[in-house]
This record gives C-alpha cells, sequence and structure tokens, in this order.
C-alpha cells in the first residue's frame, strides 16, 4: 500500500478545526493502515514532524430514507499530533 493511498482526505468540522489550534488534526485513512503507516505517509506528504497518532474505527448507523433503512458506511480515522512548531494547512493540500 502506497503513502498516498493511506491518507484518503482531512476529516474537517467545526470540532476538529478547534482541535487543529492544539496541533492535532484528523484524517480519513484506508482500513487497512496501522498507526506507523499514518505517522510516515503524513510527515513524508506535509513536511512535519509526527508526535503521536490515535486511531478511532467509526461504526455505520441505520438512517431512515423515507420508507426504507439505509447504512451509513463504517470507515477509519486517525488523529495525529503534531511536535510544537509544527502546522499543516489543509486549505491549500485539499
Amino acid at each position: 500500500m502506497s503513502k498516498l493511498e493511506i491518507l484518503i482526505r482531512p476529516i474537517i468540522t467545526e470540532k476538529n478545526t478547534a482541535l487543529a489550534e492544539q496541533g492535532k488534526y484528523v484524517f480519513l485513512v484506508d482500513k487497512r493502515a496501522n498507526a506507523y503507516e499514518i505517522k510516515e505517509a503524513v510527515e513524508e506528504f506535509f513536511s512535519v514532524k509526527v508526535k503521536k497518532v490515535n486511531i478511532g474505527k467509526v461504526f455505520g448507523k441505520k438512517k431512515r430514507v423515507r420508507y426504507n433503512f439505509v447504512k451509513t458506511p463504517t470507515y477509519k480515522k486517525a488523529i495525529v499530533t503534531l511536535y510544537p512548531g509544527y502546522k499543516i494547512d489543509l486549505l491549500h493540500h485539499v
């Protein structure tokens, strides 16, 4: 798996924007990726130094659409903490 396949996209929400002020960035990652691979991919792609990577799996939920029930997709996300002094400008990399 190449490093470009590991990071799918950043997850930009109001809560994650507040985390970015603390040096933490949230990414949607490949389901097969581990913390070490995510760390290497972020360091290479954004030219920053990663301190820590936390991984979480977000399970899909049942939603009602008119008369049917559908399930939202399950995905894996990574919260990447950078060393002080490093920053990622997500608007220019998206």
